[in-house]
């Protein structure tokens, strides 16, 4: 069949990246004898005519002929082909929606998920003699069509019974278990039979554990009510019978001892191109890494999670037992499921800290740094692995070198930076020699930069070096090793104004070369100076008069901080309110406050402007619109009350209320202005409360998630006690006191 390929038109259809004639040249090398070859096929395939696992014509015309490759026992990677055939399908049948529109390349209505997922359902016979193929790779990779693409329930739960029995590896049997759990969820008519072979898999003595655990956790999936106080501790049971019993001396603070004797064999990471800027070496490293299972019932164990959802209490136990497992493998996948659980879900989590900090080990750098990144995704959270972070760094500095941040070995070097990194979170000043080493060395200093700024105590140090690297910066490059932005931020937060000139000579070359990107960040982080960085006035002012118009922005910003002179900035506004969602600019008015009265009525046109479209949306049943609009709300009610108080009270509750609504990750936002409000943000207090009391972290997508959430918590609490005894405003309308921020009233009672 594969000479009919040239009888398709495949210029005529598109992919990921333009014109898809290239797809037969790829068909025919997934059949080449030669494996470079075929490897090289099978990726520019996904990557450009499955990229990201979205389907195209093209990838539909293409599926008849991968069928057939699949189908010739000649073909030299046939189980590449059949997971090349299903992930296409998966992706089809997850989308063949009922009244669902999809766009191609060429911009013009699609209907290749649907045409994909009728003719895998039309071929889902093949998937049987796929799964019994002499070839055990190929059986493994077919499993999972049994339940996406058959149609006749019967069929497909007798196809998966028969697979379970004669399956011998422990992949191939938790993967049938699993299918039988999609097929479930899939096809009503499947569910009873399904549910009844949990039952006898789940509750079989003489069953093997890690299937009698595959079990229970598809029938919590596919039943939650059959998620009861027992299903947590029996699954513990199970997962204990399927690994190593620990020896009766072990306890749990010698894991540290028990690690080092059986580390993960993954391989070890070859040093990166210097020719590629190291953040972007490692953000693919980091990439590669996140794809990795090292235990056969990690996949299974992520289900569970994702089954027990709000069940934080059962989870934490279960992962308690997983972060204490004999086995590493099963150790170090529970690590990003520990990250996961504390990042999302409120509650105590110190034992899982604890454990995590156990995870650092002195000989297993592999586990070491997947322990420390977590524990610097947790930001204060992390204050009980305090005390191990700082003496696995210290033993690094004493018994490999005192440079470890440079070693020559890529794991070590990984795991010591990155236990510096959560040192430094936590802004503990024994970070501080390796973050010294990257500065003064240059290796790896944007992960120092970055992290610099947490030890303001140490701006003494820390600012000259940051300074050095600053003026160093080649800013006709636009992606320099170390970026302006990040030294600028990194500046900025330490606060020392000897920062000042050279932050000042960063903005002129980078308006010289025409950065703008560049020139609006390092004007932000002048600002923060205020007054102290009276000596960039001359070179600030004249941006006001910028082409850019977010350096126009930050320029005036500039001004505003380090003069305070509304007369020279409030004309510069009324023009920058005329460019669309310039909410630096909104931002502006409000901390100019009062002054800025003259710019309230275009104030008020932007909020209504949007409240109005908005409504529309809601009309149209476009509501999920106004997720990005609700910024706009936000912005400019905060604004408004800052400049004009309490005669915008009632509107400015409103908008915040609707953008809070549309969008959760406005929250942080939100709160900051009914804090300033004080009393008269008291018809917030329902939705205030409801947000304390809920147990899921905030949805802050875009900034450090677990810092965000606390600070909404603390905002939360502070609200909520000072707001829930005060008298409902008078009828007219009047408040009986000007309204204050409510830390401020808080600190009076104290």
């Amino acid at each position: 069949m594969i000479n009919d390929l040239e009888n398709i038109d495949w210029a005529s259809m598109g992919h990921a990246y333009g014109p898809a004639s290239d797809v037969p040249r790829w068909l025919r090398d997934m059949a080449s004898p030669d494996a470079e070859v075929r490897k090289q096929a099978f990726s520019s395939f996904c990557s450009a005519a499955h990229h990201q696992g979205d389907v195209y014509p093209c990838t539909v015309a293409s599926l008849p002929f991968l069928f057939a490759m699949a189908d010739a026992p000649s073909t030299p990677d046939r189980a590449s082909v059949v997971a090349l055939i299903v992930n296409i399908g998966r992706e089809a049948v997850d989308r063949d929606e009922p009244r669902s529109v999809w766009i191609g390349p060429d911009g013009e209505e699609s209907t290749a998920y649907q045409d994909a997922a009728a003719l895998m359902r039309g071929r889902g016979e093949a998937f049987i003699g796929y799964a019994r193929d002499a070839d055990a790779q190929v059986r493994g990779a077919a499993i999972a069509g049994l339940g996406l693409f058959l149609d006749d329930p019967e069929r497909a739960v007798g196809a998966l019974r028969e697979r379970l029995a004669a399956e011998d590896g422990i992949t191939e049997r938790l993967l049938v278990v699993r299918t039988m759990g999609d097929l479930a969820l899939r096809l009503p008519a499947a569910r009873v039979p399904a549910w009844e072979w949990f039952d006898i898999l789940a509750d079989g003595v003489a069953v093997d554990a890690d299937v009698r655990l595959a079990a229970l956790v598809q029938r919590a999936r596919c039943v939650s009510e059959s998620i009861d106080d027992t299903t947590v501790p029996t699954a513990i049971g199970l997962l204990r019978r399927i690994t190593p019993i620990p020896r009766p001396q072990e306890s749990e603070t010698e894991d540290e001892s028990r690690g080092p004797s059986e580390p993960c064999t993954c391989p070890v990471e070859a040093d990166s191109d210097p020719g590629v800027p190291g953040h972007v070496a490692a953000a693919f490293a980091d990439l590669e890494r996140r794809g990795r299972v090292h235990a056969p019932t990690t996949s299974l164990l992520v289900t569970f999670h994702e089954v027990l959802d709000s069940r934080v209490e059962d989870r934490t136990a279960l992962l308690r037992e997983q972060l204490r497992s004999p086995d590493a493998a099963t150790r170090y996948d529970a690590i990003d499921m520990a990250r996961g659980l504390i990042t999302s879900w409120r509650g105590d989590h110190i034992h899982l800290v604890r454990l995590l900090a156990q995870c650092l080990l002195p000989h297993n750098s592999y586990t070491s740094a997947a322990a420390a990144e977590a524990l610097g995704s947790l930001g204060q959270l992390a204050e009980p692995a305090r005390e191990t972070l700082a003496a696995y760094v210290t033993t690094h500095r004493t018994t490999h070198r005192p440079d470890a941040w440079a070693s020559p070995h890529p794991e070590l070097r990984r795991a010591h930076q990155q236990a510096v990194l959560a040192l430094a979170q936590l802004g503990d000043e024994r970070a501080l020699p390796g973050l010294l080493t990257a500065l003064d060395t240059g290796d790896d200093a944007w992960r120092a930069v970055n992290a610099a700024g947490h030890l303001p105590q140490a701006a003494a140090e820390l600012t000259p070096r940051l300074v050095r690297l600053l003026a160093d910066v080649d800013h006709s490059r636009e992606w320099p090793d170390v970026s302006s932005p990040a030294l600028a931020s990194a500046l900025a937060k330490l606060g020392d104004p000897a920062a000042v000139p050279a932050l000042t000579d960063a903005v002129q070359a980078a308006v010289r070369h025409m950065q703008w990107r560049t020139a609006e960040p390092v004007l932000k982080a002048l600002a923060s100076f205020g007054t102290r960085a009276a000596s960039a006035l001359d070179t600030v002012r004249p941006l006001t008069e910028a082409d850019n118009v977010a350096v126009r922005t930050a320029a005036a910003a500039a001004v505003w901080e380090i003069e305070r002179c509304p007369e020279d900035v409030v004309p510069l506004l009324e023009h920058l309110l005329d460019h669309q969602r310039n909410f630096d600019a909104i931002g502006l008015a409000g901390r100019i406050g009062p002054p800025a009265t003259p710019v309230l009525p275009r104030l008020r046109q932007i909020l209504n402007e949007q409240t109005a479209m908005n409504a529309r949306n809601e009309q149209q049943d476009a509501a999920v619109l106004n997720v990005g609009n609700a910024w706009t709300l936000v912005h400019t009610a905060s604004a408004l009350w800052d400049i004009a108080g309490d005669s915008e009270a009632d509107t400015v509750v409103s908008a915040l209320l609707n953008a809070w609504k549309d969008n959760d990750s406005t929250a942080r936002d939100v709160l900051a202005c009914l804090n300033r409000m004080g009393q008269a943000a008291r018809p917030a207090l329902p939705r205030i409360q409801t947000a304390l009391a809920q147990p899921h972290r905030g949805n802050d997508r875009w900034s450090d998630a677990v810092a965000s959430d606390l600070e909404i918590e603390r905002i939360c609490r502070s609200l909520v006690a000072h707001l829930r005894d005060l008298p409902e405003p008078a009828p007219d309308g009047r408040r009986g006191v000007q309204a204050r921020n409510v830390s401020e009233m808080a600190s009076e009672l104290l």
